[in-house]
């Protein structure tokens, strides 16, 4: 499938993993491959571009052979800063790109049809912006986003504070999209051993996940 319309695509690498005891989540293994490698396999069929947000050195994920786009404001404030890196990067790299669809570094089953179900969401209900469901409850960072939005999220970051994606998004017309969560919640996240193990059991129960 090619991305109609043209789109890049956000890996979001950029959190401190404190709960999984500090490191990479997207390069834990989940199955007998990353999650930053089953993130990549699923998300770049659908994407026009695909790019990895993350900070420090980037040299952690060069086998990849994807742009490492950081984030611009400092003192890692949280996932919209990772979002407005990728809507600056793809305003600089793709002009011509007027979508990023963001998906966090730690969500290993990510459905086939995201991207397509976002967009077609979007346009039905003349929605600005659009994100994801699963169980009843949202996924804000699991969402598609104008590039225009960029410079009314800098200024949400930088002069009112503004860190939780929720209330970020909370003015603008929004559609969420409901997922089916069975056999396995396409946005189970990994954020502690435990989960990390249980996704693990998940991968190799249902390997077509």
């Amino acid at each position: 499938m090619t991305a109609d319309p043209a789109i890049v695509g956000a890996i979001l690498a950029g959190g401190l993993a404190r709960r999984l005891g500090g490191g990479d989540k997207t390069l834990r293994e989940v199955g007998g491959h990353t999650v930053l490698a089953r993130l990549i396999e699923r998300l770049r069929p659908a994407v026009t571009r695909l790019i990895i947000n993350a900070n420090d050195d980037p040299a952690r994920f060069a086998a990849h052979g994807l742009p490492i786009v950081p984030d611009t404001l400092p003192d890692h404030p949280g996932p919209l800063a990772g979002v407005l890196a990728a809507l600056d990067w793809t305003a600089a790299s793709e002009p011509s790109v007027l979508w990023v669809v963001t998906v966090p570094g730690d969500v290993p089953f990510p459905p086939k049809d995201l991207v397509t179900r976002l967009h077609e969401a979007r346009l039905r209900d003349g929605a600005r912006l659009a994100c994801a469901s699963s169980l009843g409850r949202t996924h804000p960072v699991v969402a598609l986003w104008p590039v225009s939005i960029r410079d009314e999220l800098r200024l949400a970051l930088t002069e009112r504070g503004i860190r939780q994606v929720g209330r970020f998004t909370e003015p603008y017309a929004r559609v969420v999209v409901e997922w089916n969560a069975t056999p396995v919640d396409p946005f189970f996240n990994v954020n502690t051993p435990e989960d990390l193990a249980e996704a693990d059991r998940l991968a190799r129960t249902y390997p077509g996940l």
